[in-house]
């Protein structure tokens, strides 16, 4: 990887950090569904349409952050985002009532999905890209382990609500960081010749109608679904079947979300190493998930369902990062961070919809049938890949170091598109 110039180790650092507070924001959610389930006493189904919620939020900042940069430029975009989350989250630690609630699970959302795209977009424009972004989505992953610890340790004297008010906390260094170490405005990406700058409308309308985008959109939806829903009530499922203590079980869920963190820095690597293509790759990694959703189910005790969801975790790591990595492979070049935007936008879909539906089904069968359903998701996620491979265009040819590739931007790192 290219060494990053002095000026952007600041605000790189702190991109870490802010994923580090989504991580924690994702894994307190699964530690605190018990809780909130008794305190507004509704029951699983109910209480998951606080998932729906945030999506709907998360959706609605995908469609807002390009034109709030566009505007504002990343400093500000960043403050405004940071900011809406550390007000939702005040909020929510006041114990508002719970349509209230879900409104603000809105702004919750809405705050998050303006932190992940503008960071995503600042990090895309620095020399070795990739890197840098796979290791950003490997801090989510530590946020989401030190999340359920979070929560558990302080659910143990203090109300679920606290755990949001210590988010809001958090939050604030972040915001006078960034307000910090970027600078008041950056210029505006030039426009292609031969295209209008309000052209977002058709491009997204072209990218939609691409069969290997919208299959690569329903791919991470899935990946999502399934991710969350293990992160969710994971916690729940070992509390409920398995008998384990509510300590235990927090510990085990932060095993999860290490496995994620763990995978996503160690996987790649490794299989570089060795010569593996991306895809190769992630068939490797889909592979192991099969298997660990498999044994959660099969294998008998606690103890043996404990180890099947951390080694999920680790597999399921490098599966969305890849995912992003490869996208320019599923669309002309021009239409690549459209693309890119479409399908980490229908990725939430299924971090609500399918975290709902097991809940759902665990409220009306019982709390055994979470590993089945992540099993299902684990062989439609492979059937799902496959599809998106038949599509993909070749890989690059290797390039000479300092080259640029025939699709390459002026502005764009050599790095970029690097597994």
């Amino acid at each position: 990887m290219s060494a990053l110039r002095r000026e952007f180790w600041a605000p790189v650092a702190l991109s870490y950090v802010a994923f580090v507070l989504v991580g924690l924001s994702a894994g307190v959610g699964g530690v605190l569904l018990p809780a909130q389930i008794d305190d507004y006493g509704l029951d699983k189904a109910t209480i998951g349409t606080q998932f729906f919620a945030f999506s709907a939020g998360f959706m609605l900042a995908g469609s807002t952050a390009g034109p709030l940069i566009h505007r504002f430029g990343i400093r500000t975009s960043l403050v405004i985002g940071g900011g809406t989350f550390m007000l939702a989250a005040l909020f929510t630690a006041v114990r508002p009532p719970f349509l209230a609630f879900l409104a603000a699970q809105v702004v919750v959302g809405y705050g998050t999905g303006v932190l992940e795209s503008v960071l995503n977009a600042y990090l895309t424009d620095l020399p070795g890209a990739t890197t840098l972004l796979n290791r950003l989505h490997a801090f989510f992953g530590v946020g989401a382990l030190l999340g359920p610890l979070l929560a558990t340790g302080i659910l143990t004297f203090l109300p679920w609500t606290a755990v949001w008010l210590v988010l809001a906390v958090v939050c604030l260094p972040l915001l006078i960081g960034f307000r910090l170490t970027l600078p008041a405005r950056e210029a505006p990406p030039p426009v292609p010749a031969g295209e209008h700058a309000d052209a977002g409308g058709g491009l997204l309308a072209t990218a939609s109608r691409q069969p290997a985008v919208l299959l690569g959109a329903v791919f991470l939806a899935v990946y999502v679904g399934l991710e969350l829903s293990v992160g969710n009530w994971g916690f729940t499922f070992l509390v409920d079947d398995r008998g384990q203590s509510g300590l235990l079980a927090g510990y085990t869920i932060s095993g999860y979300w290490l496995g994620l963190a763990l995978g996503r820095f160690l996987i790649s690597p490794v299989a570089t190493r060795f010569g593996m293509t991306a895809t190769g790759m992630t068939f490797l990694c889909l592979a192991g998930i099969t298997i660990s959703t498999t044994m959660a189910w099969l294998a008998p005790g606690a103890a043996m369902a404990s180890v099947s969801l951390v080694l999920l975790g680790f597999w399921l790591g490098p599966v969305f990062p890849t995912t992003m990595a490869v996208a320019p492979r599923l669309t002309v070049a021009r239409l690549v961070p459209t693309a890119i935007g479409l399908i980490n936008g229908v990725s939430v879909v299924g971090g609500a919809v399918f975290p709902w539906l097991a809940g759902a089904i665990a409220q009306g069968i019982g709390a055994w049938t979470l590993p089945p359903f992540a099993l299902a998701l684990a062989l439609l996620q492979l059937v799902v890949w496959w599809l998106v491979t038949t599509r993909m265009a070749p890989a690059p040819a290797p390039m000479v170091k300092g080259a640029p590739s025939p699709n390459q931007s002026p502005n764009q790192s050599p790095n970029q598109g690097a597994i």
